[in-house]
């Protein structure tokens, strides 16, 4: 992360150019990709027609669709896979050959020399000057067959005479289909930095242009796999989250206040927060996105906090100053100074400590880093906007807007306030006499769910709800593209029976332009679904229960960002991958085999699979040197006809207008049927003989890997799993346990651990370390706010107070913690902080400023005067919530819906704890206390 894509480039470059020259020879000179990566993939579209053939549509794909989506701003790579690249293929039938005495390298010169224009200098002809130009070019079949061989007998031999030749589709190591008929997918990266929904936004212009301009019958399926869809569908959730979050704090405000204008006065700062969120994000070159979104969504009820208290304390100092004597009255620009000025340094001290405990989020590296950071940014630049809004504007409109309204005319608390008060003074009372009962049970409970946090699960991210699956379904190694096509036609005929799929789009194999490696007997298909009455998990179960009807197939369900994910942290599709290092590869496939064994019987996991890294069928040709040298040829001679025989070796291209089509000479497929044959293929000698190929090489079966992983220069094999109806930390765990515990290594081999575990562990190391030095923090605010160490520690109470309503919010969701949830309570030990800093700075204000001389009186109306406040500001801050804790499961809430319940939760038991437990310590342990009694 961070690092400049264009200077890595370069290096790779560089490091490119030092590997070429070691290389041997044949080997094709590697080159880098595009820029982009998996996470860039951000669109699927299928191009089907019942009209046309496959190689139509296809070349329309490759040479119209393709080209007119590269050149939309933003897309770094297009990949179609499926239907048929058009070739123009010369099947030469040696049996022709060796009747005229001719060899394989004729017919190749021949077609190389048959196809070309050529410039010849100029024409000068009454002043002016022509160019001379000869046309040469192939133009059609009859072009091809007509190109001159040799002569024979004084008559001409062309390529007619040898071969047949056709226009057919190229060999391929891929298939695509969508809804089990064959189709050509094409796949759209972006380039790093691009807006996706901007991006997708004009990629759509550019499909409606193509829908009129494709031949007749070709149909452009648009709606396979769009990120665009999940983000858009995530931005109306969390904003809708937003909007009603933003009414219930409103409406709570009104409830307490029961004026109009004073909740005018507190609502005013959730637009102005926001706003200035919104300028500061555009400012640092962010955007609106679900994870801003939601960080403001969190915010939102605490965005009215600090004004909820200046306004609280202004109306009831308004209120006291009218039940004076009209002579002894202030006048109201000193009472609201004065109020202000009050509660002043409690709201700034206790929004600085909120800041504070966000500041973690800056600190984390990976995927989390990047997820979290742009919540943590909104939540920190709007609740710092809300601080400013309550020691600016609020003031200055409680001072326009207060004096005369019926609020402060009314004298007294609202009915509300006044039951609530009433009920809350004798409780108080109670607690303070019982105050060893009251703190040991908070205590027991607060043991109780410390023992709850350390036994719950643990997981990276929570588990994403994008609205559409990414199934890989692989097969045996050397399974041909056929076997391997009509299998995933069958996996697409299972899905489609269920009623929550839409759509299937499947590739099969490897298109010619992809990155990622994928043999033919490997199929990734993107699933479109829709809501149903089961539930996802119910669904997802019965539809592994009916893959798993299908022989041979390891199936793996994902989901395309959730998959993606996957992919980059550990490089398998699969949440945890097993990765078994060694050096030999019967020895390793051993290990992971039995590896397999053991982690099958872990509860939790699904979708196993082994890396299918296996011996398949070879047919070796080993060239007899010897015999090779003795009728005068090199390897490279007879290792060419093979090639050009076999597979096909391009001799040059045919232009079609602006296309260039490949033209192929090779002997016909069936030569290919039996070994006996393809023994017979003859090798011209320089002399002219032709010399069958057995005569040349040994021609056997045997087997050889299919192919060979390596990670750090050493070979490696992976057990891939998901995990589903457990915690992803526990599972591993798990693993860990029984593969210590019942498989003994060779000597030379050891196993690593890889996939999203791996960042919860560094996440939640981090957060652990980053929330130590945030209580410390924590402290030295409390300490300089309160100026007593004794009360800066009376105050942190509100922290394990806290914690025993988020670890039941946390059991209450699915029992599992991840970091989004961690978040979550780090965010909540802040909330709950200022909530303890408003109570005992009051009490110190009362004996300090007001004289209040008793210190059980002062702790008493403290008390019960900061009730209101405290109460508006933990509703405001825990309603304004509800709505993202409402949306859990739902797209664009899965981080944030954890954190919401984990905050609201919180609250509740350090709010109704902070007003009971906090008085209580305080008249037995305050700084206050300890003074009085000196």
């Amino acid at each position: 992360w961070g690092t400049d894509i264009y200077q890595a480039r370069q290096i790779v470059s560089e490091k490119l150019q030092l590997v070429r020259a070691q290389l041997p020879p044949d080997i094709e000179p590697p080159v880098m990709g595009p820029v982009s990566s998996i996470m860039g993939e951000i669109m699927f579209v299928a191009m089907t027609s019942k009209k046309h053939t496959p190689i139509e549509v296809r070349t329309e794909a490759d040479w119209v669709v393709r080209r007119r989506l590269l050149a939309v701003p933003g897309v770094s790579q297009v990949i179609p896979i499926g239907g048929g690249v058009k070739q123009y293929q010369v099947e030469v039938d040696p049996k022709r050959l060796e009747s005229l005495g001719l060899g394989l390298d004729e017919v190749l010169d021949a077609l190389q020399d048959s196809n070309e224009n050529v410039s010849a200098g100029f024409y000068k002809e009454n002043g002016r000057d022509y160019l001379i130009y000869g046309l040469g070019r192939i133009e059609r079949i009859e072009d091809i067959e007509g190109a001159l061989i040799a002569m024979k007998g004084g008559r001409a031999i062309t390529v007619a005479d040898v071969s047949h030749v056709r226009i057919a589709p190229a060999f391929k190591m891929g298939e695509g289909a969508f809804n089990g008929d064959d189709a050509v997918v094409i796949g759209i990266q972006k380039q790093p930095g691009t807006n996706t929904l901007e991006l997708t936004s004009s990629l759509e212009g550019v499909f409606d242009e193509l829908d009129e301009t494709l031949p007749e019958g070709m149909v452009l399926e648009r709606h396979i796999f769009r990120q665009a869809d999940f983000i858009e569908l995530a931005i109306e959730n969390v904003v809708e989250a937003l909007r009603d979050g933003a009414i219930l704090v409103v409406l709570i405000i009104l409830v307490f206040l029961a004026n109009a204008r004073a909740t005018a006065v507190t609502a005013v700062a959730i637009p102005l927060s926001l706003l200035a969120a919104v300028l500061a994000l555009g400012f640092f070159g962010g955007s609106i996105n679900t994870m801003t979104l939601g960080g403001m969504a969190i915010a939102v009820g605490a965005l009215v906090d600090d004004a909820i208290v200046d306004v609280e304390n202004v109306v009831r100092r308004l209120r006291l100053n009218a039940q004076r004597p009209r002579d002894e009255q202030s006048s109201s620009f000193d009472v609201i100074l004065d109020a202000s000025k009050e509660v002043r340094a409690s709201i700034v001290f206790a929004t600085l400590v909120i800041l504070l405990v966000f500041m973690p989020l800056f600190f984390l590296s990976g995927v989390e880093g990047r997820l979290l950071r742009p919540l943590g940014v909104a939540y920190v630049v709007s609740l710092s906007a809300s601080l400013l809004v309550a020691l600016t504007i609020t003031p200055a409109l409680c001072y326009y807007l207060l004096p005369n309204s019926k609020a402060i005319e009314s004298e007294e608390d609202t009915a509300l306030m006044r039951v609530l008060k009433r009920w809350y003074q004798p409780v108080l009372t109670k607690a303070l006499s019982h105050w060893v009962l009251i703190v040991g049970a908070s205590f027991i409970a607060l043991g109780v769910a410390s023992w709850g946090l350390l036994q719950a699960g643990q997981a990276f991210l929570p588990t994403f709800n994008e609205g559409t699956l990414t199934v890989s379904a692989v097969t045996l190694p050397g399974t041909s593209l056929e076997t391997s096509n009509k299998i995933g036609k069958r996996i697409e005929e299972v899905m489609l029976s269920h009623p929550e799929v839409v759509s299937t789009a499947r590739r099969t194999g490897r298109a010619e332009l992809d990155e990622h490696a994928q043999g033919v007997n490997a199929a990734e298909i993107d699933v479109n679904l829709k809501p149903g009455d089961r539930t996802q998990e119910e669904f997802l179960n019965a539809l592994r229960q009916d893959l798993s009807q299908i022989p041979g197939t390891n199936i793996t369900i994902g989901q395309p960002i959730s998959h993606r994910i996957d992919h980059m942290l550990s490089g398998t599709r699969a949440n945890i991958a097993i990765k078994v290092f060694g050096s030999d590869l019967r020895t390793l496939r051993e290990i992971a085999s039995e590896v397999s064994v053991h982690v099958e019987q872990v509860p939790g996991v699904v979708d196993l699979n082994v890396e299918q890294q296996m011996d398949i069928p070879f047919l070796l040709v080993d060239f007899d040197r010897e015999s090779i040298a003795r009728h005068g040829l090199r390897v490279s001679d007879v290792a060419e006809v093979v090639e050009t025989a076999f597979q096909g070796h391009e001799v040059t291209r045919v232009m079609e207008g602006q296309r260039g089509v490949e033209l192929l000479v090779r002997y016909p497929e069936s030569i290919k049927q039996d070994v006996d044959t393809m023994s017979q293929t003859r090798v011209r000698t320089p002399q002219g003989a032709l010399i069958p190929l057995h005569a040349l090489a040994h021609i056997r079966k045997d087997r050889r890997p299919n192919s060979i992983s390596r990670e750090n220069v050493q070979r490696k094999i992976v057990v891939s799993c998901n995990v589903s109806g457990a915690d992803l930390v526990g599972v591993v765990n798990a693993i860990r346990q029984r593969v210590d515990d019942n498989i003994s290594l060779p000597q030379g081999y050891h196993v690593e651990y890889g996939g999203q575990f791996e960042s919860a562990t560094q996440a939640s190391q981090t957060l652990a370390v980053l929330t130590l030095v945030v209580v410390v923090g924590i402290f030295l605010l409390l300490f300089i706010s309160l100026g007593s160490g004794r009360d800066a520690m009376l105050v942190m109470v509100n922290l394990p107070l806290a914690l025993i309503g988020g670890v039941a919010g946390v059991y209450l969701l699915d029992g599992i913690l991840s970091v989004a949830s961690f978040i979550g309570f780090i965010t909540l030990f802040g909330i709950a902080t200022r909530n303890g800093l408003l109570l005992v700075s009051h009490i110190r204000h009362l004996m300090l400023e007001e004289g209040v001389i008793s210190i059980q009186d002062a702790v008493v109306q403290g008390a019960v005067e900061r009730l209101a406040p405290i109460l508006m500001t933990a509703l405001a801050s825990g309603l304004g919530l509800i709505p993202l804790a409402l949306n859990t499961g739902e797209p664009g809430s899965e981080i944030q819906a954890p954190m919401a319940i984990v905050i609201l939760f919180g609250l509740v038991s350090s709010t109704a704890l902070n007003m009971v437990v906090v008085p209580a310590l305080y008249l037995r342990f305050g700084a206050l206390t300890q003074n009085t009694q000196k």
